[in-house]
C-alpha cells in the first residue's frame, strides 16, 4: 500500500529532495540537444514535476517555475537572455501547473495511485496536451529573440514535445505507483529475470543492429509485455524506467549522425504507452476477478442468510413456549405478591418459573453445541499470509474509498495455529468497518495501521488502529452483546461472529480508541505451543 513514512514528510524536505531529482533527472538527460537549449530526445524532470503536485498537492505549484530556472542555471548556464529565460520559465510552470490543477479538480474524481484505465488515460491525456502548449511555446519564444531559426521551429516542436512526453510517461507512472502502492506482484527473482531480459533486449538494439539504426527495436517490447502480464502496471512501470534509461546510455555514446532523433523518440513512446496501456488492462482484469469473487462471496452469505432465517424460525418456535410459560408464572408471581406475601403457592410459582427459564437456557446451549465453530481446518500458518490475502480481497474497497495500509510485521513472527478462512473473515470485517466508519464520517482519506507481535508466551497479538472516528463511549463502556452494531444499518453479526471465532481458536479480542481512531486487538495461539505452558 501507500508509504505514509514519505507523504507525510515537512514541506521542506519534500521541496528539497523534488528540486535535487529534477536537478539530476536534467543533467541525466541533457544528451544530444537541440542546439544549446533544453531540447532533448528525453525530458524527464517534468514527470517529477507532476508527481510531486499530484501527491503532495498544489501548493507545490511555485516550485514548477522554480525547478527550470535553477536547472538552466546549474546545467546550462543560462543559456538564453534574461527576458527570453522568464518567459520560458513563466510558460513552463504556467501551462504545467494549469494541467495539474484541472486533473486534481475533484469533479475528475482522479486517484494519483493510477487504480484504473481512466485514470491512467487522463494523465497521459494531460501530459499529451500540456508538453504540446509547452514545446510550441517554448520554441515560438527562441524564434522570436532570433535564438533559433524559423525553419527549425517544426523539429524543434516535435523534439520538445514527444522529449517531454516520453519523460512523464516513463517517470511519472513509476514513481505514483511506487509511492501509493508500495509493493510489487510478483517474486524478486522473477523481477530480476525480466531486468536481466530487458538489458539483453538493449543489447541487441545497440550491439547487432546495423548502424545503430534500431533495426531490433521490437526486441524491447517481449520483456516489457512479459513484466505487464506479470506484475501489472507496477511491474511494467518499473521495466519502462529501465528502458528509457538504458536507451538514453546507449544513444549518448552513439555517434548523432547515426540517430534520426523523431524516429527514435517516437519508437520510445510507443514502446511506453504500449507496456503502461497493457499494464493498466491486465490490474483492471484483476480488479474485476477480484470484484466477482466478493460478488460470489456476497451471494453466499446471502443463501447462508436464508438458512440461518430458517434456523432462526425453528429456534423461535423451540424458545417460545418456555419462555411464554416463564412469562405467564412470572405475572402469576408479581400477581401473588400483590395480593398476599404468605401465599402457599408462592414457592412453587417461583420453581416453575426457574425451570422453564433453566429449559430456555438449555436450548440456547444446545444450539450453539449445534453451529460451534468448526476445528478440523486448523493448520499452522504465518500471521503475514494472512494479512496479505486479506488485503488482496480489500485492495479494491481500500483503493475505492483512497485508504491506505501501513503494515509492521516483523520477519520472525512465529506461526498461529487457526484456520486461515475464518481468521480472514475477522479480518475483513475488522478492515471493512474502518472503511465504511471513515467514509461514513467524511473523511476524503484514511489509514489503517495493522501490527502483530509476539504477546504472552505462546501468543501472537495482531492490533488494527485507524483514524476514522472511532467507538463511541457507550460502546466502550459495555459488553458487546449479540447482534450489536456500531452503524445505522448494521445487523450487528459482524463484531459478534468476530468474538465468537477469536474466542474459539483460545484466543481474546479487546476493543479500544478514542476520538483519533478506533483500536482492535487480538490474540491467536502460536502453533505448536500448547496451551497455558
Amino acid at each position: 500500500m501507500a508509504h505514509p513514512g514519505v507523504l507525510s514528510q515537512p514541506a521542506y524536505l519534500v521541496a528539497l529532495a523534488y528540486l535535487a531529482g529534477y536537478l539530476a533527472l536534467d543533467w541525466i538527460s541533457f544528451i544530444h540537444p537541440f542546439g544549446a537549449f533544453g531540447i532533448t530526445p528525453w525530458n524527464p524532470p517534468p514527470g517529477l514535476s507532476f508527481v510531486l503536485v499530484l501527491l503532495f498537492g498544489q501548493r507545490f505549484l511555485p516550485l514548477l517555475f522554480a525547478a527550470p530556472l535553477l536547472a538552466d542555471l546549474v546545467v546550462r548556464q543560462l543559456p538564453l537572455p534574461w527576458p527570453a529565460e522568464v518567459l520560458t520559465v513563466a510558460l513552463n510552470g504556467a501551462v504545467y501547473g494549469a494541467g495539474l490543477a484541472a486533473l486534481l479538480r475533484p469533479s475528475r474524481r482522479f486517484n494519483p495511485a493510477l487504480t484504473s484505465m481512466r485514470d491512467l488515460t487522463d494523465l497521459l491525456f494531460v501530459a499529451a496536451v500540456a508538453s504540446g502548449l509547452v514545446g510550441s511555446g517554448h520554441v515560438g519564444i527562441l524564434v522570436a529573440f532570433d535564438l533559433l531559426s524559423t525553419r527549425d521551429y517544426v523539429e524543434a516542436v516535435l523534439q520538445f514535445w514527444v522529449g517531454d512526453l516520453i519523460g512523464i510517461a516513463a517517470i511519472a507512472p513509476a514513481a505514483l505507483v511506487f509511492l501509493t502502492r508500495g509493493r510489487l506482484r510478483q517474486s524478486g527473482l522473477e523481477m530480476a529475470a525480466q531486468l536481466v531480459a530487458v538489458a539483453g533486449a538493449l543489447a541487441m538494439v545497440f550491439l547487432y543492429a546495423e548502424k545503430h539504426h534500431f533495426q531490433l527495436f521490437y526486441a524491447l517490447f517481449l520483456p516489457i509485455i512479459w513484466m505487464a502480464v506479470r506484475g501489472g502496471l507496477e511491474s511494467v512501470a518499473i521495466g519502462i524506467v529501465a528502458t528509457q534509461l538504458g536507451l538514453i546510455v546507449g544513444v549518448q555514446y552513439t555517434p548523432s549522425s547515426e540517430i534520426g532523433i523523431i524516429g527514435f523518440q517516437a519508437l520510445m513512446l510507443v514502446l511506453a504507452m504500449t507496456g503502461l496501456i497493457a499494464g493498466a488492462l491486465v490490474n483492471e482484469h484483476r480488479s474485476t476477478e477480484i470484484k466477482l469473487r466478493l460478488h460470489q462471496d456476497s451471494l453466499a452469505r446471502l443463501a447462508r442468510l436464508g438458512s440461518m432465517g430458517e434456523l432462526a424460525a425453528a429456534v423461535a418456535h423451540e424458545i417460545n413456549q418456555p419462555l411464554t410459560a416463564a412469562g405467564t408464572y412470572a405475572r402469576m408471581v408479581s400477581e401473588t405478591l400483590h395480593s398476599t406475601a404468605h401465599d402457599p403457592e408462592l414457592a412453587d410459582t417461583a420453581s416453575k418459573a426457574a425451570t422453564q427459564v433453566a429449559r430456555a437456557a438449555d436450548v440456547v446451549r444446545r444450539l450453539r453445541a449445534l453451529i460451534r465453530l468448526d476445528q478440523t481446518g486448523r493448520a499452522p500458518v504465518s500471521v503475514e499470509r494472512i494479512v496479505e490475502e486479506t488485503l488482496d480481497l480489500m485492495r479494491p474497497q481500500l483503493e475505492r474509498h483512497n485508504v491506505s495500509v501501513l503494515v509492521r510485521i516483523p520477519s520472525d513472527l512465529p506461526s498461529v495455529m487457526a484456520d486461515l478462512l475464518q481468521i480472514e473473515q475477522v479480518m475483513l470485517n475488522l478492515i471493512r468497518n474502518s472503511v465504511e466508519a471513515m467514509e461514513q464520517a467524511g473523511h476524503g482519506s484514511g489509514r489503517i495501521d495493522l501490527s502483530a507481535r509476539t504477546a504472552a508466551p505462546g501468543e501472537v497479538q495482531i492490533e488494527l488502529q485507524d483514524t476514522g472516528p472511532g467507538f463511541s463511549p457507550e460502546f466502550l463502556n459495555a459488553d458487546l452483546p449479540p447482534l450489536s452494531s456500531t452503524k445505522p444499518e448494521g445487523l450487528g453479526v459482524g463484531l459478534s461472529l468476530c468474538r465468537s471465532i477469536i474466542e474459539a481458536h483460545g484466543g481474546q479480542i479487546f476493543f479500544g480508541g478514542g476520538a483519533n481512531g478506533a483500536m482492535v486487538r487480538f490474540t491467536l495461539p502460536v502453533a505448536g505451543v500448547p496451551r497455558g505452558s
